[in-house]
């Protein structure tokens, strides 16, 4: 049954937006083939969204509107992107288009831009991390843009809501006890189970495609470190040692066997991979330059990411080993996401 505190938040939240209740339906992950890379640009003055091929051709401009739009985030069924959207240096909102860039509208305001966003396995809902009632709390979206649900109703903030491969719970970060930790709870906000304990820090949770452990980053052994755990809470297992990973970044590959994470070394970030299995760390993208905002191909052998190697952030793709490294954009973009 769900908590009664939270359906009042709810409440209270949806009459201020004038918005009805949603109620939580969830279904398996969709299976698709590579094909685009969405990524934002700033070539036309404003930051705007756009496709491109995998090889740098047909690249379409999506929005055009005043507004800074970034964060593109494809559907199951890659018929739509959501994106954030900034007018004027206002707060930030949620919004979601075909993929064409057709019908545009807007789904949630004063939303948490930079943080972690996920569709539902069926593509009727996104979760997200927005601001409400002066706290962080995750919200469910209806993606037709019909309703919106509050799921958590804490006194601290709660972020970085991943759901999981089943779209039945959603792993976040939490500071409702006093510190970052990692929590669960089901995709309707009840049975709330906290996973991790310990002084340091630890956030952005991430689950594995099957569903059978969640990675996370933790600052409790003195460097920002990759950890596993089990979504019951057991099984801690500790990946990285002074790995320097970012709280930005975090994708394991589609078929589990690794996680590739952002390392910040003082001012410079690197991408690195991680096999799960025997701990085999290697370098994807390394320069004196920013190497970051990556996203996986959907086969797991190439990574497309933003590089400012030649003195502006744009769009490139590369081997997971490391090798066959191409430009795919002239002009300054960040955060690509691959068509899957």
């Amino acid at each position: 049954m769900r908590n009664p505190l939270l359906q009042l938040g709810a409440l209270s939240l949806l009459a201020t937006l004038g918005l009805p209740s949603l109620p939580a339906r969830r279904a398996s992950h969709v299976a698709s083939p590579s094909g685009k890379i969405a990524f934002a640009s700033h070539r036309d003055g404003n930051w705007e969204i756009y496709l491109t091929d995998v090889d740098g051709s047909n690249q379409t401009r999506l929005t055009r509107r005043e507004a800074q739009d970034r964060f593109a985030l494809w559907s199951p069924d890659r018929s739509r992107i959501a994106f954030a959207s900034q007018i004027d240096g206002a707060l930030w909102e949620l919004w979601v288009m075909n993929a064409d860039g057709s019908n545009e509208r807007r789904l949630f305001s004063n939303i948490v831009a930079k943080g972690n966003r996920d569709w539902s396995p069926n593509g009727r809902e996104i979760v997200l991390a927005a601001t409400v009632d002066r706290d962080l709390e995750i919200v469910s979206a209806r993606a037709d843009g019909s309703g919106a649900t509050r799921l958590t109703n804490s006194k601290g903030d709660d972020t970085d809501p991943c759901l999981s491969p089943d779209g039945k719970r959603i792993a976040f970060t939490s500071k409702r006890d006093g510190n970052e930790e990692i929590y669960v709870m089901r995709a309707d906000g009840s049975e709330v189970q906290r996973l991790t304990r310990d002084p340091a820090l630890d956030r952005s949770p991430a689950w594995s495609p099957d569903g059978s452990r969640i990675a996370f980053v933790s600052a409790r052994d003195g460097a920002r470190d990759l950890y596993l755990i089990r979504p019951d809470g057991s099984q801690l297992q500790r990946l990285t040692t002074g790995g320097l990973s970012t709280n930005d970044a975090l994708r394991w590959s589609p078929d589990g066997s690794r996680i590739a994470f952002e390392v910040a070394r003082g001012k410079n970030y690197d991408i690195e991979i991680i096999s799960v299995a025997d701990r085999k760390r290697d370098v994807v993208a390394a320069s004196s330059a920013f190497d970051g905002h990556f996203t996986w191909s959907p086969d797991g052998k190439q990574l497309a990411f933003i590089s400012d190697r030649e003195r502006a952030n744009t769009l490139y793709v590369i081997n997971r080993d490391g090798t066959d490294l191409r430009k795919l954009a002239n002009d300054e973009s960040l955060n690509p996401a691959w068509w899957r």
